[in-house]
C-alpha cells in the first residue's frame, strides 16, 4: 500500500509522515533535502538552476514510486511525483524561471513516468494559509530557505489548490492551520480518525 503525504514548503509533511510512520508502522519515505546537491544553489539563483534541480527531484521521486510498487510493505511517502511537475515545475516555469524549452522537456519527461505510476492509495493534503507556512518556515531555520519569496510561495499555493481540486484519488484534507497534529494529541487523533474511516472504514 502507497500512502502519500503532500503540500506546500513548510506545511508540515515531514513532521506527519514521521508520526503517522510510528503510529500504523509504515516505512516512511523522506524528501531528500539534505543530501541535496542543488536545493542551497537553487535558492540562491531560481532561475539558474530551476531546472536541474527539478529533474534531480523527478529522478529520485520516479525512482521511489518504482521501488514502492514491487514492496508488500506499506510506504509512506513525504511529497509525491505529482507535486513535482504540477506545482513545483510549473510554477518556475510560470515564474519566469524556467525556460519554456526546458518545461516542455521536463513535461515530456514527467509524461513519459506517468505512463508507468498509479494514484497513491491514500493522499493526505495538508492545506496551509501563506502566514503558517512562513511562520514554520521561519520556525525550523533552515538557512537556505530564509530567502523563499512570499510570492513564490503564493504561486505554489494556488496550484495546490488547482491539483487537488482536480486530483481523483482517495483523498483526504487536513487544515493545517487549524489541526496542529506536531503539538496536540488530540489533533494527532483527527487526522488518524479520518485515516481509518478511509483505509478501513465499513464503507471505504
Amino acid at each position: 500500500m502507497h500512502i502519500a503525504v503532500a503540500g506546500n514548503i513548510g506545511c508540515g509533511k515531514t513532521t506527519l509522515t514521521r508520526m503517522l510512520a510510528k503510529r500504523y508502522g509504515w516505512e516512511p519515505r523522506y524528501e531528500p533535502v539534505d543530501n541535496n546537491p542543488y536545493l542551497a544553489d537553487f535558492y540562491a539563483d531560481m532561475e539558474r538552476w530551476s531546472y536541474n534541480l527539478q529533474i534531480y527531484f523527478l529522478n529520485k521521486r520516479f525512482k521511489e514510486v518504482v521501488e514502492i510498487s514491487k514492496t508488500d510493505k506499506v510506504i509512506i511517502q513525504d511529497r509525491t511525483i505529482f507535486e513535482d511537475a504540477r506545482i513545483f515545475a510549473t510554477n518556475l516555469h510560470n515564474q519566469g524561471m524556467m525556460s519554456d524549452r526546458d518545461f516542455q522537456t521536463y513535461e515530456e519527461l514527467f509524461e513519459l513516468m506517468m505512463s508507468l505510476v498509479r494514484l497513491p492509495d491514500l493522499m493526505i493534503y495538508i492545506r496551509s494559509s501563506i502566514p503558517t507556512l512562513v511562520a514554520q518556515i521561519q520556525k525550523r531555520g533552515r538557512e537556505y530557505e530564509q530567502t523563499i519569496r512570499i510570492d513564490y510561495l503564493k504561486g505554489l499555493s494556488d496550484l495546490y489548490e488547482k491539483w487537488i481540486d482536480t486530483y481523483t484519488g482517495p483523498l483526504i484534507i487536513v487544515d493545517g492551520d487549524t489541526v496542529k497534529f506536531g503539538e496536540s494529541p488530540e489533533a494527532f487523533q483527527q487526522v488518524t480518525d479520518m485515516i481509518d474511516a478511509k483505509l478501513f472504514g465499513l464503507f471505504s
